[in-house]
């Protein structure tokens, strides 16, 4: 199973397309075809007009505050394999800064922050069926990452994953499947990935169920008043490699 996923958030500098057409026509489908590595997928981040309410509530941490965080938030690049461990047998950013020409390529992000993570759990949405075990993520994705404000909260949070939002994401409309993360490396420990059929599916069956968390009488909203987000986070987003059939 694809149970190690390495997150690159990031901007680009300039109008990208360049970097774009090395990425999805040369670099990608290399890494795709390195020995342990089961997919690998670019989204573009568009965000959603309702959750800026939620985002105001939110804390952040950013480079301001003295940690070593990117706060790039434009694009996200995922890559899955089977073991965490596949991006460190050998160092996967070392692999990169050893060619030139990726180094080169790689050079145009700004603000680029990179998490490898193991997956916790998963559920499987009703619309699982869209896509192949160990494969692509949809084509529409959310993903949030954050720590938590204490050790308390770490064992609210996984009692309301467990108890609340991943039985809620295994009934939802429009959900391929929902994976809890933890971090093996980089600044979050927990992250969240959200698969949908698509921006409108997520907006239609999602964005009700996630709008809870402006309720105060509601668990969620007790999570989002004791979690530290990343710069960007959630990041809400369409895939554009591979490309959507």
């Amino acid at each position: 199973m694809d149970q190690g996923i390495r997150a690159v958030w990031y901007d680009l500098d300039g109008d990208g397309s360049e970097y774009l057409d090395w990425l999805h026509g040369s670099y990608l489908p290399e890494i795709a075809a390195r020995p342990g590595i089961l997919w690998a997928a670019h989204y573009e981040i568009t965000g959603h007009p309702h959750m800026d309410k939620i985002g105001e509530r939110l804390a952040r941490m950013d480079s301001e505050s003295g940690a070593d965080v990117g706060t790039g938030t434009d694009y996200l690049l995922l890559i899955g394999a089977g073991s965490p461990h596949v991006f460190f047998k050998p160092d996967f950013d070392q692999l990169e800064q050893d060619a030139a020409a990726v180094q080169a390529m790689t050079a145009r992000r700004i603000g680029a922050r990179t998490a490898v993570f193991a997956e916790e759990a998963r559920v499987n949405g009703p619309e699982f069926d869209y896509r192949i075990h160990d494969t692509t993520p949809g084509p529409a994705v959310q993903m949030g990452s954050f720590r938590t404000r204490s050790v308390a909260d770490e064992f609210d949070l996984a009692a309301w994953y467990a108890n609340y939002r991943m039985p809620a994401m295994a009934r939802m409309p429009g959900c391929i499947a929902t994976r809890k993360l933890l971090s093996v490396a980089g600044w979050a420990k927990h992250s969240v990935l959200y698969e949908f059929l698509s921006l409108e599916a997520r907006a239609e069956h999602f964005q009700k169920h996630e709008s809870l968390a402006l309720d105060e009488t509601v668990w969620t909203n007790k999570i989002i008043n004791y979690t530290i987000h990343a710069p960007g986070s959630p990041s809400i987003g369409h895939r554009i490699w591979p490309k959507i059939d």
